[in-house]
């Protein structure tokens, strides 16, 4: 399967669906809650007009881009529960270092959670480095985790 630019607000719901499906996981592990629960169809359409979204099939798979000086932002991520195993991440972080490349950009960068250690272990089997960690607003440790992978 090969992913294709998301540009179809029709396909906003089945995207949503398919990223709080793929994300329901976190629920009560994550401090703060994931920023997925405000995200709607119109958020949606603005991140595709400064960013991309990216699809596998109906969809089954998905990543959202955004160009910030100096990276291409990796966000969102998501698989289907029933289609993992299969490559489908890697295929949509291949993109990404595409897209990256046509848009002169050295580097992808992504957050996962401080508490997602089975995430993290995914990010780095992809090349990605840690650089930093932060914290929500409110929270005195750190609570996101933020990966850096050059692209060649």
């Amino acid at each position: 399967m090969t992913p294709t630019r998301a540009t179809d607000p029709a396909l906003w719901p089945a995207i949503l669906s398919l990223l709080q499906g793929a994300f329901a996981y976190m629920e009560g592990r994550i401090d703060p809650p994931s920023s997925l629960r405000t995200l709607t169809p119109e958020a949606l359409t603005r991140q595709a007009e400064v960013g991309e979204i990216w699809v596998i099939g109906a969809p089954v798979a998905c990543v959202i881009l955004m160009p910030k000086p100096g990276v291409l932002y990796v966000g969102k991520l998501a698989v289907a529960a029933e289609h993992r195993g299969q490559g489908l991440a890697r295929r949509l972080i291949d993109q990404a270092e595409t897209r990256a490349r046509e848009m002169g950009l050295p580097a992808l960068e992504l957050q996962t959670r401080v508490e997602l250690v089975e995430n993290q272990a995914a990010f780095r089997a992809m090349g990605f480095q840690e650089v930093g960690r932060t914290a929500h607003p409110g929270f005195d440790r750190p609570t996101s985790i933020t990966y850096r992978r050059a692209v060649f």
